[in-house]
């Protein structure tokens, strides 16, 4: 860029159905000059394999795996890990206190509905900068993020 800032973005879905992660995950590492943030949200913790498939890992009533797997990254399942109807693992916490931020008024650090739209937006810019092969200047009107 023109200040000597560089960005790189890329976007890859191309893992094997078989793999675990094909269901799940998200790796994000932002680097700057004085810090990073690096999330990893991959669920690869507790790694299981077995010689006996299907399912060697976490079988949730419900889950049918679309190919057999020997390897399954247990409590990867995003909205939580489900076990006789009720909601248990690392999302139960995170769920449950964004029910009670509905249900309550209580204050989490959940995005609100205005960051979500603002990130669209952003997201949608970006994808129109790479359609037009050029910059887009930003605040921009929303029908605008749709011409070609």
């Amino acid at each position: 860029m023109h200040d000597g800032t560089v960005w790189s973005m890329n976007i890859n879905w191309a893992l094997p159905v078989i793999w675990p992660g094909a269901v799940y995950g998200l790796e994000i590492g932002i680097v700057g000059t004085r810090g990073i943030i690096d999330i990893e949200d991959t669920h690869r913790d507790v790694i299981l394999a077995s010689e006996i498939p299907p399912g060697a890992g976490c079988q949730p009533k419900g889950f049918a795996a679309a190919a057999p797997r020997h390897v399954d990254f247990v409590g990867s399942y995003p909205p939580g890990d489900l076990s006789d109807g009720m909601l248990w693992g690392p999302m139960r916490e995170e769920t449950m206190t964004w029910y009670n931020r509905l249900l309550k008024g209580g204050t989490t650090p959940h995005a609100t509905a205005a960051d979500g739209h603002r990130n669209l937006i952003l997201t949608m810019a970006m994808d129109l900068s790479a359609r037009r092969g050029q910059s887009v200047t930003l605040p921009i009107r929303p029908a605008d993020l749709l011409e070609n």
